[in-house]
């Protein structure tokens, strides 16, 4: 419990400065994958382990499995936005759209 209480406020430290950071505004466009800070897991959230099921779509990246949770898909702002990591192929990009399209 102590651990997760310290990696919170941690977090709830990080998450100030990326609120009130004076640095250029991060564009990004459609398809990009970005690594974001997002903070630690509450509740129910997961954090990406790969798993086969319906709200999973995985793919491969150089070798290395990933997998993107469907079901929690969300907005964020582009404070959080750190680095740009790659951009999906339009292939690919197209399925995971139809996915979030049946689960709406």
């Amino acid at each position: 419990m102590q651990e997760c209480l310290l990696k919170f406020v941690e977090w709830t430290k990080l998450k100030v400065r990326l609120h009130f950071s004076k640095e250029k505004p991060v564009y990004f466009r459609e398809k990009e994958i970005w690594w974001a800070s997002l903070g630690i897991n509450i509740g129910y959230e997961q954090d990406g382990k790969n798993k086969t099921w319906m709200y999973y779509y995985q793919f491969k990246y150089r070798g290395v499995e990933y997998s993107i949770i469907l079901s929690q898909i969300r907005l964020i702002s582009s404070k959080r936005l750190f680095r740009k990591l790659r951009v999906f192929p339009d292939l690919e990009f197209e399925k995971v759209k139809e996915l979030v399209k049946a689960l709406i």
